[in-house]
């Protein structure tokens, strides 16, 4: 897989909740051997709300809506991302059930890191893998602290 797109969206992304790991270019280059490319199409869902998934996904091309469904009129829209954001990122810290919805607004690529894929990376790898669970930590708490401000959920 080739990462340097994916990698620079990363890196050049400017909001506060973008995913920033201390990772040195062979740790980059280590990281994203464990991640899988998939394409999505104009309103594909990547997450259903409800759904139990423990992978994190990582944003390459395109853009994403995050919506809740049941919820008060005008509130159902949470975010949309752009690329080099990462949604999903409970997964990697707990089951349970996905609390919105992710769609594709365009057609889009991510980047998929299942759980398996996860623990392989620990046991391999452990200090990649405690520096993304510090990041995706951090941007949990960053949307949490956000989200219960504005009373949503988070994906």
């Amino acid at each position: 897989m080739d990462s340097t797109e994916l990698i620079q969206a990363i890196q050049t992304l400017n909001t506060e909740d973008a995913f920033r790991p201390r990772l040195d270019p062979q740790q980059w280059r280590t990281f994203c051997q464990y991640l899988t490319r998939h394409e999505l199409r104009s309103g594909d869902l990547l997450i259903k709300q409800g759904d139990q998934d423990r992978t994190v996904y990582f944003l390459g091309q395109g853009s994403l809506q995050v919506f809740v469904t049941g919820s008060t009129p005008g509130a159902s829209r949470i975010a949309i991302l752009r690329p080099g954001a990462i949604c999903g990122e409970p997964g990697l810290f707990g089951e349970g059930t996905r609390s919105a919805n992710i769609e594709a607004m365009t057609p889009c690529v991510v980047y998929a890191l299942r759980l398996p894929r996860f623990e392989e990376m620990a046991a391999r790898v452990p200090t990649i893998a405690i520096e993304v669970l510090r990041a995706a930590g951090n941007i949990m708490a960053l949307r949490m602290r956000a989200n219960l401000h504005k009373q949503i959920p988070s994906a």
